[in-house]
């Protein structure tokens, strides 16, 4: 029989059917919103797949952690801590035994892109505090496996970084005239299947000029990569949303096979932060484009 279901203020509700079915449904959903809630205190994920595309355990829902004390700081400053005490990636790297939360961001674009594996020898600019160094030895297998095997790793940067294994670190200006024979030297003859940056310049809080600061390390990045890749070789670069990387794309474009615009999961979503990935070198420096020129004959 169909019964009325009465509201606390006494008002009439939806019919209901009453009999094992009801009483079967109403545990059902008491159920799933008892495991809901538990999950959400434990800080569970319904479905979590692979170390890249998600921070994993790390980086799932948590309760938020409060800045106690804000005296002595200015307020950029506690914003900035609060962003990060309450950062999943963060957390997810520290447990992971990475070096930074941009680690994530290389693993999640190898997992949706494919571009690293075993045995690459891969190029990583601006690389301290070693956090994409890390991903890359990891699946170049710049540490294991027979030696005759093993991937290869460069990383350089005007700062110094804590060794890593598997990676060779050079401490110079990439930008450096002498800086592609460096690497070479240090190669012994061996091709670069890939260059990375994740390069920025310190933000000086003026959007337009950090823009500009950004693109000019990215076209550097890809002036370099195109001395040193082998053809079909891939090149990753961090840029800003802006309106000024038309020249860099058309550099690229001219250059690679294929180019495009990424943003991981990790990059945090108010941020203008993206990724430039051109695959399929076509070889040679003078491949594409040049800035300001008439667009070049590929190198075959």
């Amino acid at each position: 029989m169909a019964m009325k279901r009465r509201g606390r203020g006494g008002a009439k509700g939806k019919a209901w059917s009453g009999g094992a079915h009801g009483r079967s449904g109403d545990a059902n959903g008491r159920r799933r919103r008892a495991n809901g809630r538990r999950r959400r205190a434990n800080g569970e994920s319904r479905s979590v797949k692979g170390k890249g595309r998600r921070a994993g355990a790390g980086a799932r829902r948590q309760l938020k952690t409060r800045v106690l004390s804000a005296k002595g700081r200015k307020l950029s400053s506690t914003r900035w801590l609060l962003r990060q005490l309450n950062d999943p990636y963060v957390k997810a790297a520290r447990e992971a035994g990475w070096r930074s939360r941009a680690a994530f961001k290389l693993a999640e674009i190898d997992d949706r892109h494919r571009l690293l594996r075993p045995g690459m020898c891969v190029i990583d600019l601006g690389a301290a505090p070693g956090g994409w160094s890390v991903v890359l030895a990891e699946r170049v297998h710049a540490a294991k496996g027979p030696p005759q095997r093993r991937g290869r790793v460069v990383a350089l940067d005007l700062a110094e970084m804590e060794p890593v294994p598997g990676v060779a670190f050079l401490q110079m200006d990439f930008l450096a005239d002498e800086a592609p024979q460096c690497l070479r030297a240090l190669l012994e003859g061996r091709a670069v299947d890939g260059v990375v940056s994740d390069m920025a310049a310190p933000a000086t809080g003026h959007r337009q000029t950090d823009h500009l600061r950004i693109m000019a390390l990215a076209e550097a990045a890809l002036a370099f990569a195109r001395q040193v890749l082998r053809p079909g070789g891939f090149f990753l670069a961090k840029v800003l949303q802006g309106g000024t990387e038309a020249g860099l794309l058309a550099q690229m474009k001219g250059a690679f096979e294929s180019v495009r615009h990424v943003k991981p999961e990790a990059s945090r979503k108010d941020s203008a932060e993206l990724y430039v990935l051109a695959t399929g070198f076509r070889g040679g420096p003078d491949a594409g484009p040049t800035p300001g020129g008439p667009k070049g004959t590929a190198a075959r």
